[in-house]
């Protein structure tokens, strides 16, 4: 076993996010009185006058960094692995984890101004975004990964899809009092693929795939 490399040890990267994420999850609403995981979403964690902004900013503060270290990282280990189609849905996820990081830093959600807002017409222009760069890249990753030798991610990729599309359908057909949930279902599905594609830089298995 050779040692890895530093680009494949940047992988466990997406992990750190991952975890950065989660703890800001779980620990901000303590810091919101009267916040309710179930219904409400997480962007009002860091609403612009969110009581809980200050800790939500500090623990998700490696989210968008690692994040995006972690997936350049994969997508620079990745140059020749056929079939193309794979390396486009990796170029995709790549693209949606830059606007996501870039565009909700831009515009931040506030709390208490209605959707036509500027601000948060722009916030919901990039969740937009977000939402349809990571369909795209999921489907593209769960088609092509087999091809590329690489059926377990292909496997992990339809699963993280498939958990994405139950949170708009779960926030359209079930009652206001669960939205926060099911929004959770999206936001984690994307943050969890991401840390999985890390592991698999770190764990060398793009190399069986070139």
């Amino acid at each position: 076993n050779m040692k890895r490399t530093k680009l494949e040890m940047l992988g466990l990267l997406g992990v750190v996010s991952f975890l950065s994420y989660l703890s800001m999850v779980v620990i901000s609403p303590m810091f919101y009185p009267g916040y309710n995981s179930i219904t409400m979403a997480v962007s009002e964690l860091s609403a612009v006058s969110s009581p809980s902004k200050a800790i939500a900013d500090q623990l998700n503060s490696l989210f968008g960094p690692c994040g995006l270290v972690s997936i350049v990282a994969v997508w620079v280990s990745i140059p020749h692995t056929k079939p193309k189609s794979f390396r486009i849905g990796i170029a995709l996820f790549m693209a949606m984890e830059w606007i996501c990081n870039v565009g909700y830093s831009l515009f931040p959600w506030v709390s208490g101004e209605s959707n036509i807002y500027f601000q948060n017409i722009m916030h919901l222009i990039v969740t937009a975004l977000v939402v349809i760069l990571s369909l795209s890249s999921l489907i593209v990753l769960a088609i092509s990964s087999k091809k590329a030798g690489l059926k377990s991610l292909g496997i992990i990729a339809g699963i993280s899809l498939f958990i994405m599309i139950l949170g708009p359908i779960g926030t359209a057909l079930l009652p206001p009092s669960v939205f926060g949930l099911f929004e959770r279902f999206s936001t984690f599905s994307t943050v969890t693929f991401n840390a999985v594609l890390g592991l698999y830089l770190f764990y060398r298995k793009y190399n069986i795939a070139k």
